[in-house]
């Protein structure tokens, strides 16, 4: 085979190939001589089929795999001689003229491809001294213990039947069917039964509970509410809907008695070891959002860090998994971009931005790993391989065989846990500079975090 280089243009790489006829054929004789002894076809003794019938017959299927033997050699080649890192696999393309192509299938001529690569990009990591960043963190006071515990002791409470002809007031609990409607349309999930709503509790749509109150046991009543504007399920966001509700039940609330016997039904002697096991939990989120808050700013101050020409491939890449799911949720959401205050080619600006600052900060992130030598354990996959069993309760033994037998999703798992090591890494060498705030301050979430959230 003859190499040659044809392009060196920043990322970019280009290379002829030509493999000789002689050695596809050689390469096809080689094949077909080791087939010989193992093939059965009728009217002929095991080894003793002619070469000839043998090539008539296996010849173009076997040639086909030679060539992809010889194109993969060629890029191993290429790769090792150039001493290349590849961001994606070599593209291969294949002579325009198919008569050379037939030419090379029978082994009767020579095939010339060009082999297009795209390399990763070289640049010098440094030190972050320069790195100055702010890590927000927030005092647990004991009014927002109390109102958690407040919280489990109302979602605990005993309720007891109202009288009969008794109307519903806040803090009763109603058990009610509903039959949800979109202008004449019913809608999914917009009917349940039997269902139990504690009114002033918030848990539905703003209005719907306030419109229950002073209702009887049988009454039926209609309600009507307009979903949120952030509602999780996009395609009821922002919409005015109307609810055919019957009260089947109304119960008033009993008495709330937070002590050593309440805490007993959670597993804990005494209510003040309650109260430490919820400071506790809440510290575990208050530690949580300050890291993803500490890791944002991090991960800002790399984007403006470092500057350097990006692999299109990749790029190209991970915007087309970014914007399908931006055109998916549209679907499901029934939205256009002029409803969201934009237009489709401000859109594909925006997310082709975040592209780019994905492949960058990847880049770094494996290039410091890369230089710190930071290795992820078998103990650390395996944690965090159970992790992601816990997350599908009942089918454990699946998910952590489907893992254990795909090499690829196990890497899924390993690539998250690195990226943490070395955010953890380059903390470690940064000015962090630690600030409090308040609880709302730190659950905060900026305007463009959804969009550029990983």
């Amino acid at each position: 085979m003859q190499v040659t280089e044809t392009l060196s243009q920043g990322l970019k790489r280009e290379f002829q190939v030509v493999f000789p006829a002689k050695d596809l054929a050689d390469r096809l004789n080689g094949q077909l001589i080791e087939m010989k002894d193992k093939v059965r076809i009728n009217g002929f003794r095991p080894g003793k089929v002619p070469m000839a019938h043998l090539k008539r017959v296996y010849g173009r299927s076997v040639m086909a795999e030679v060539l992809q033997t010889a194109i993969n050699d060629a890029n191993r080649k290429i790769v090792e001689d150039n001493q290349l890192k590849l961001a994606l696999e070599p593209k291969v393309d294949f002579p325009s003229d198919q008569a050379e192509v037939e030419a090379a299938l029978e082994a009767k001529g020579d095939l010339t491809i060009k082999v297009n690569i795209e390399i990763l990009p070289t640049f010098d990591v440094g030190n972050f001294d320069d790195v100055e960043i702010t890590r927000l963190k927030a005092d647990i006071s004991d009014e927002e213990v109390q109102q958690a515990l407040d919280r489990m002791a109302a979602q605990n409470r005993a309720f007891t039947a109202k009288e009969e002809g008794a109307v519903a007031a806040s803090g009763d609990k109603v058990t009610i069917d509903f039959v949800g409607k979109l202008g004449d349309e019913l809608f999914e999930g917009g009917t349940g039964s039997d269902v139990d709503v504690i009114l002033g509790s918030g848990s539905f749509i703003p209005g719907f509970e306030e419109q229950l109150e002073g209702a009887k046991a049988g009454e039926a009543r209609v309600v009507n509410v307009s979903f949120p504007e952030n509602y999780t399920a996009t395609h009821l966001a922002g919409r005015a809907a109307t609810f055919d509700v019957t009260v089947k039940a109304i119960a008033a609330p009993g008495e709330l008695t937070m002590d050593d016997e309440f805490a007993k039904g959670f597993g804990f002697d005494a209510i003040d070891k309650l109260k430490d096991a919820i400071r506790s939990n809440i510290d575990r989120d208050y530690t949580r959002a300050s890291r993803d808050k500490l890791k944002r700013a991090l991960l800002d101050a790399l984007d403006k860090k470092y500057s350097f020409e990006l692999p299109e491939g990749l790029v190209e890449q991970e915007f087309s998994g970014i914007w399908t799911q931006v055109e998916n949720e549209q679907k499901a959401g029934g939205k256009s971009f002029a409803e969201e205050g934009t237009t489709e080619e401000a859109a594909r600006a925006d997310y082709r931005r975040i592209a780019e600052r994905r492949v960058r900060l990847g880049l770094v992130l494996a290039e410091v790993g890369q230089s710190a030598n930071v290795q992820v354990t078998d103990d650390e996959v395996t944690q965090a391989l159970l992790e992601r069993a816990r997350q599908f309760p009942g089918q454990e033994k699946m998910v952590w065989d489907y893992y254990r037998s795909n090499p690829e999703a196990l890497a899924q798992l390993r690539a998250p846990v690195f990226e943490e090591k070395v955010v953890d890494h380059i903390v470690s060498m940064a000015k962090v500079t630690d600030q409090i705030v308040s609880k709302d301050e730190l659950f905060k979430i900026e305007a463009d975090d959804e969009k550029t959230a990983a």
